[in-house]
């Protein structure tokens, strides 16, 4: 058990470096910033009263682009069963996208810089002042801080030392938990995980054995997701990897795969083609599944009967791990028993102490993301 509402099986080829363990230990006693949004400690840059009067809305539209609104859809989908508002998202350009009759949205807009070009596209064209707006940006002299008070809109601080992608357990992330009805306070699960030994156990090992593997020059960190509510939540993830261990030649390439779709496509490569791929197996059990009807099952099919679908699931993912012990593909593997903020804000905390620790050993800078950058200048630079 990684916590209570976690299974985790590491990799049979584990591995435990005490430079990992070293690292953990640095990183926790010196409060990095990063770090310290993830705990209870952290000060968020609203208050729960002052957003007290847009909690009568149904109606939400967030609006970013990558970790300004994959953790808040990877919150929504993971626990949308006690979410009772609807939210949509926009997180891309779409030119050829026709303008539908418009509901009446209160509008999120979160943007670190202010100045994210998709973003500010989105805005112009989506949002009206007649609309309940939320601005969640840097307090600096940026487009969207200007277009925030030319609406008269809410003005919510994004602090500068947490980036995008690392900002889910910040105002970014906690503002629409709050607005979604859940309770922000359960996600902060740091100051919990970090007395937790059985849980630093397998950081530790685990992040050991990832570095092992990126020695033997497997760089493929495949996600063999069995959870159609999770998509999102590794769509997070999939930027977290990318983004943060991407330079100096170096990385792990995030590959998310929907399963048990991809038996019918990608697998017999992942079990029979090039082997610089290590894998990562997630489930969620599914308590209120649909079953399947006894009266339409013929003889052939009688092992279905008295079955769910989640049972089906959970089985293929075990048939998959047999296979995969049997080749001798390296895997790790994930199994949710609880969908609920505790559970997923222990997931968000593992997932990021792995992404941060790897980029320490590995000699590269987290929190940086210098060729995006170039883009966003060449861009500018085009429409000039």
């Amino acid at each position: 058990m990684l916590t209570s509402g976690i299974k985790f099986l590491n990799f049979k080829e584990k591995k435990n470096s005490l430079v990992v363990k070293k690292k953990l230990k640095l990183l926790l006693q010196n409060k990095d910033a990063v770090i310290l949004s993830l705990s209870k400690n952290y000060n968020n840059s609203f208050d729960k009263k002052d957003i007290k009067r847009y909690r009568k809305s149904s109606n939400f539209r967030i609006i970013g682009m990558g970790g300004s609104t994959l953790g808040s859809q990877a919150i929504y989908d993971f626990l949308n069963h006690k979410i009772k508002k609807n939210f949509t998202f926009i997180d891309n350009l779409d030119a050829n996208k026709k303008k539908q009759k418009e509901k009446k949205y209160t509008n999120i807009i979160v943007s670190k810089s202010g100045n994210t070009v998709e973003t500010i596209a989105n805005s112009n064209i989506l949002i009206k002042k007649k609309e309940k707006n939320i601005f969640i940006t840097e307090n600096k002299n940026s487009y969207l801080f200007q277009l925030a008070h030319k609406l008269k809109a809410e003005i919510i601080h994004h602090n500068n030392f947490i980036g995008g992608r690392y900002s889910v357990l910040s105002e970014v992330g906690m503002l629409p938990a709050e607005l979604m009805g859940l309770n922000s306070n359960n996600f902060k699960q740091l100051n919990n995980i970090i007395k937790n030994k059985k849980f630093l156990n397998s950081l530790i090992s685990n992040v050991s054995t990832t570095l092992y593997y990126i020695n033997k020059k497997k760089f493929n960190s495949i996600i063999i997701n069995y959870d159609e509510k999770s998509k999102n939540l590794f769509s997070w993830y999939q930027q977290l990897i990318a983004e943060s261990l991407g330079k100096k030649s170096k990385g792990l390439l995030p590959i998310i795969s929907s399963m048990p779709k991809d038996n019918h496509s990608v697998m017999q490569l992942y079990l029979d083609g090039f082997k610089n791929n290590f894998f990562t197996f997630f489930y969620v059990k599914e308590k209120n599944s649909l079953k399947i009807d006894n009266k339409k099952i013929l003889p052939a099919q009688k092992f279905l009967k008295n079955k769910d679908i989640d049972k089906i699931i959970f089985a293929q993912k075990k048939a998959t791990e047999n296979v995969f012990k049997h080749k001798n593909i390296p895997f790790r593997s994930f199994e949710i028993d609880n969908r609920d903020e505790k559970t997923l804000g222990e997931l968000f905390c593992f997932f990021i102490l792995e992404t941060i620790l790897i980029g320490k050993i590995l000699k590269l800078n987290p929190y940086d993301q210098p060729a995006v950058e170039l883009i966003k200048k060449e861009t500018k630079k085009i429409l000039i």
